[in-house]
């Protein structure tokens, strides 16, 4: 994997049997989408991350082994991602903790963030299909997993209420953007009792 931070902005390679991904992290207010994973419903949560977090991401290059399934290409990805976002943020000049709650429609879901540098995912969220599309909605808790481990942020996500699942979905990564946009603003002093976020 090769890992390329300037300034705000962090650049991501990385290539497996299984995928090639090269991409973009940047902090720069705009909340800006750039590319495309070939995947129609990720995209859509990608823009509506990037829009809420005010986030931009260039995702300069995905292939993916898509002719197996789309596992392999959503875990990279949101592992890039999460590689990415550890390298561009020094934690212990964050307020380190956000959270939201979110409606959309009928569905209403929290989002609760600590980027304390450990790595741990509660997903709380059913499904009443089992595809948003094509898309598998079991790999919406993938892709947060590979994010919450290669980030190292402590997240918990859980659905309040909901029944249909793009509404759930869409909630879920509104909420994850807002709380991300909180938790990553800058502090003056370190929020830790040990006086370090590792």
């Amino acid at each position: 994997m090769k890992i390329e931070k300037r300034a705000n902005r962090c650049y991501v390679e990385r290539e497996t049997f299984e995928t090639k991904i090269k991409l973009w992290l940047i902090d720069d207010g705009k909340g800006d989408f750039v590319g495309t994973s070939k995947i129609g419903f990720l995209d859509h949560m990608l823009k509506t991350f990037c829009r809420f977090s005010t986030l931009s991401l260039n995702l300069e290059q995905f292939e993916a082994d898509l002719h197996v399934d789309m596992h392999h290409g959503v875990e990279d990805l949101a592992l890039a991602l999460g590689v990415g976002f550890r390298e561009l943020f020094d934690y212990s000049k964050t307020k380190r903790f956000g959270h939201a709650i979110v409606p959309m429609d009928e569905a209403l879901t929290m989002c609760s963030i600590d980027l304390s540098g450990r790595s741990l995912l509660n997903f709380q969220v059913s499904f009443e299909t089992q595809t948003i599309g094509d898309f598998p909605v079991e790999l919406l808790e993938e892709f947060f997993k590979s994010f919450a481990n290669n980030a190292r942020i402590t997240l918990h996500i859980v659905k309040m209420f909901g029944k249909n699942s793009h509404h759930i979905a869409e909630s879920i990564f509104k909420a994850f953007a807002i709380a991300v946009r909180s938790a990553i603003e800058k502090s003056e002093s370190i929020q830790s009792t040990k006086g370090v976020i590792d």
